[in-house]
């Protein structure tokens, strides 16, 4: 959970928010911004509005997204603020923790599936889901405890050793 500071507003409680509008055609700059958020972790507030926990690395992606709008035509502005109240605040965090803890659900999934196939097998989707659950990682603003859990079973699937030829 963010943690709030009495008086002034820290990082920790502050968002990153970006309002962008992009022309409906062509469609690829559009698709583009969209896969960046997504691989980004934003929350989606409205349509054309995004927001992400205050911190340089995020603040500064944002930036780079409003530029990605700018060449394509359209309109963007960053804003740094904070929700009206925790609720607003919990019901956003609730959200982009559940997106996330699903991902992590389904590597477990992937991974206890795994455990039953041929070492070869096993071996490749041992390093898909290292690699996934990177990817997913890097937008995990809010630890669920399913990204621990998605580790452990991971790394519980059995060390392959390669078989003499």
């Amino acid at each position: 959970m963010v943690a709030r500071s009495q008086g002034r507003p820290s990082e920790a409680d502050r968002w990153v928010l970006l309002a962008h509008r992009l022309p409906r055609e062509p469609s690829t700059p559009r698709i583009a911004v969209w896969r960046r958020l997504r691989r980004l972790g934003v929350a989606q507030l409205l349509d054309g509005l995004v927001a992400l926990p205050l911190d340089a690395r995020n603040r500064e992606q944002l930036e780079w997204v409003a530029d990605a709008v700018f060449e394509s035509g359209g309109q963007a502005t960053i804003w740094v603020g904070r929700p009206a109240s925790r609720t607003e605040e919990r019901g956003i965090i609730g959200e982009m923790s559940s997106a996330i803890a699903a991902e992590y659900q389904r590597v477990i999934a992937d991974a206890r599936a795994a455990r039953d196939a041929d070492p070869a097998a096993r071996r490749r989707t041992l390093g898909r889901l290292r690699r996934e659950l990177h990817r997913i990682r890097q937008r995990d603003h809010f630890p669920p405890p399913e990204a621990e859990h998605a580790r452990l079973a991971v790394e519980s699937l059995p060390t392959l050793e390669q078989a003499p030829t």
